[in-house]
């Protein structure tokens, strides 16, 4: 069984109640979250989990109405292929 969790300041996905992926970010004043580091299981990857991580910190800064710095290279890769996360990315 696969869970997302949100963990202090970033998102866990568990499969079984083993960590397979995680997201971080920090808080750079009221308004700003700074994706930090994003990493995947190598046994787990190929399978969308980092963009699953990184639509779960972009849905809790629309719930929170703050904007993201994507740090870290592969949310920064993920923001520039897609378009829809333009409302949040703060540049």
């Amino acid at each position: 069984m696969r869970e997302t969790l949100q963990e202090g300041n970033g998102f866990i996905i568990r499969e079984n109640g083993t960590a397979v992926g995680e997201i971080t970010y920090a808080e750079d004043g009221p308004d700003t979250l700074i994706i930090d580091h994003t990493y995947v299981d190598p046994s787990m990857r190929g399978q969308k989990l980092g963009d699953e991580l990184v639509r779960q910190v972009v849905d809790h800064a629309r719930a929170s109405g703050k904007q993201i710095v994507p740090a870290c290279s592969f949310a920064h890769a993920l923001f520039r292929r897609h378009k829809e996360f333009g409302d949040v990315w703060k540049r």
